[in-house]
């Protein structure tokens, strides 16, 4: 059996309420230095805002944004010891405004068709993921939505995505994209 951790929601409503995370390489929840540097950007009220929370892991930026008001969370995560972490920290936070999709990303972009205004990406490092993901979330994202990314090598933009706000921490990079054209 896997070893588990906890992590902390550090504002909103759960503000200092633990959720669980599995232990793992694959597995970083995103330090709270990071967490509070994102929502300073995004603002501390999230109040009516849909967002999707891919390669959500323990589930740290879905449950940060569910405490802070948005209206929906939708959280994927293929690996079944996480999505059982997920479950149970949804339960303990009865957080009723968060959805779980257990399957890989790629499979949950094909079938899903709506629209968010903040969708979260920080998929494991070093396997390209990000590449295979990122040219999908443009027909996904609401008017005047962002795109947080998390990864070990800083983003540059390019013809689709513009660097709104970026920042480092330790290995992580980390910024808000929005579209360029958008």
């Amino acid at each position: 059996m896997s070893k588990k951790g906890v992590a902390r929601i550090i504002g909103g409503q759960w503000r200092s309420r633990l959720i669980s995370i599995p232990k793992g390489e694959l597995i970083r929840p995103t330090p709270d230095r990071v967490r509070e540097t994102l929502f300073n950007w995004l603002g501390q009220d999230l109040t009516g805002a849909a967002c999707l929370d891919l390669f959500a892991g323990s589930g740290a930026l879905g449950f940060e944004a569910a405490s802070r008001g948005a209206e929906t969370v939708v959280m994927v995560e293929k690996d079944a010891v996480a999505m059982r972490c997920l479950q149970a920290s949804t339960a303990s936070l009865a957080a009723d405004k968060v959805s779980l999709a257990h399957k890989h990303v790629s499979s949950f972009l094909a079938y899903d068709q709506n629209q968010y205004d903040i969708i979260f990406v920080d998929p494991p490092f070093d396997t390209g993921l990000l590449a295979e993901v990122l040219p999908k979330l443009p027909a996904r994202l609401n008017p005047g939505g962002c795109v947080y990314v998390e990864s070990r090598t800083k983003f540059v933009s390019d013809a689709t995505w513009t660097i709104w706000k970026q920042s480092r921490a330790g290995n992580v990079n980390y910024c808000l994209l929005k579209l360029t054209n958008g």
